[in-house]
């Protein structure tokens, strides 16, 4: 008699729970002081060109310590660099708020503080990220990466109208509330840790009868979460006595962009990312700025950003449906058709009231398409690789964004903020064209068949 294997129950997994607080919590201090800095930099300078500068800075910043971050991932307890991560939140937030408090916001303060807390998501965000992979399972990791997005979703729909009240009573309340957002991710992050030795302690003998099997997922929590001999645990997980030839941090990253561009259901689709991420970035960005430069206040354009993560919210919620039921694929090319014509509209409306509504159909299906690239990326990824592959693909995706702020206030200064919009759109188009001509991105196909689909580009 066959037997069924009943789904995994993802809202009965405690340490995904675990996980997702830790992560949001952290989110949450970013997306405030995502929304802020542009504003603070506005306010102070009164320039949009040194607020791009500001912006391009920090994520120039976040970029080459994602490089260091992936190896870090892949050398160390992940969890251990989630906790080590948000104490250096901390201490960061802690910072910016004094800076608040003693009326110190300058371009040069902005610029300085924005590139050290950028530089601190890009060397310990990896590791939150790759975690998850030890904590649920491949049948349940499309449905576990739509719930991320509307965690995202819930994000933007607090984040904007939050760090518009607090920005009413100054910056030093938005960084009294990252700091707090900080001292929960990294009690939650301890706790998570904690979870994990339990698990690795009892799975430690468990693996032993399923050790052929790499991709066990008892096993992954043995190679992650034992070995420890403090609470931080920066020991790799297998120190016995055998002897290891020195770590050589360029060669890891070689060998994870090599792998990461060896895959065609994986290389070919970071060029159509670095594209649509530089368009649809600079375009919000234009928007944001134009607003303020407008005069209109730091609150209305909260409630702007609130409307669309609304929006990405009920997104979100479709996603868990659209995910394990139309192609990834399929999923990716529609959401890039519609966030490319909502750039092409944003051209045509200057009321607010109507830029939260273009924008907000452009994002609708944005979760089910990140739930879709994401979640498959997860899977086709091996555990040992992951940190790096991240770092990697973030990297080659994203290496453009810097730009993103620099075409917004540059372009507001020397072009205006119709032909800014026109130049964005342009971008986004390009970005449909070279997915509707990638065959190995048209391939992808439903969260059932990730596995599958990505085994037989293993010998490749």
């Amino acid at each position: 008699m066959s037997t069924v294997t009943e789904p995994h129950r993802l809202w009965h997994n405690t340490r995904y729970l675990t996980w997702l607080l830790s992560d949001t919590s952290k989110g949450l201090a970013a997306a405030l002081f995502g929304f802020a800095i542009p504003l603070l930099a506005l306010i102070v300078t009164n320039d949009p060109a040194q607020a791009g500068i500001i912006g391009a800075a920090g994520m120039v910043a976040r970029l080459l310590m994602t490089l260091a971050g992936g190896v870090l991932a892949d050398r160390h307890r992940r969890i251990a660099l989630m906790l080590l991560g948000s104490l250096i939140g901390i201490v960061l937030a802690g910072a910016f708020t004094l800076l608040a408090l003693g009326d110190a916001m300058t371009f040069g303060s902005l610029l300085v503080i924005d590139v050290l807390l950028a530089a601190r998501s890009g060397l310990f965000d990896v590791a939150g990220e790759s975690a998850i992979k030890e904590i649920v399972p491949d049948d349940a990791m499309g449905r576990a990466q739509a719930a991320n997005q509307g965690r995202d979703a819930a994000l933007q729909l607090a984040g904007g109208p939050l760090g518009g009240l607090l920005l009413g009573f100054g910056g030093w309340a938005v960084g009294a509330v990252m700091t707090l957002c900080h001292a929960i991710a990294a009690l939650t992050a301890w706790m998570l840790g904690r979870q994990a030795r339990r698990a690795g302690l009892v799975d430690t003998g468990a693996a032993g009868e399923n050790g052929d099997d790499p991709d066990d997922p008892r096993r992954v929590v043995a190679e992650h979460a034992v070995a420890a001999t403090d609470d931080l645990g920066f020991g790799t997980p297998a120190a016995a006595s055998t002897p290891t030839p020195k770590p050589n941090a360029w060669a890891e990253l070689r060998e994870a962009f090599g792998w990461l561009l060896s895959r065609p259901d994986l290389g070919g689709v970071l060029l159509i990312t670095t594209v649509v991420n530089l368009g649809f970035n600079a375009a919000i960005t234009t928007v944001i700025y134009a607003l303020q430069q407008d005069g209109h206040s730091e609150l209305l354009i909260g409630t702007l950003s609130a409307g669309i993560g609304a929006v990405m919210l009920v997104g979100a919620v479709c996603a868990p449906l659209l995910v394990p039921r139309i192609k990834a694929g399929v999923l990716t090319i529609a959401g890039l058709s519609v966030a490319a014509v909502g750039v092409i509209a944003l051209t045509m409306v200057t009321a607010p009231w109507a830029i939260a509504v273009v924008l907000g159909a452009s994002v609708l299906l944005v979760p089910a398409l990140n739930a879709g690239m994401m979640g498959y990326f997860m899977v086709a990824t091996p555990t040992h690789l992951l940190g790096r592959a991240n770092s990697a693909a973030g990297v080659l995706g994203m290496g453009a964004m810097p730009l993103a702020p620099l075409i917004a206030g540059f372009g507001l200064a020397w072009v205006g903020r119709e032909w800014t919009l026109l130049l964005c759109a342009a971008l986004c188009l390009a970005s449909v064209a070279l997915a509707v001509g990638n065959r190995a991105l048209r391939a992808l196909p439903v969260e059932a068949g990730w596995a599958a689909h990505a085994k037989q580009f293993e010998s490749a």
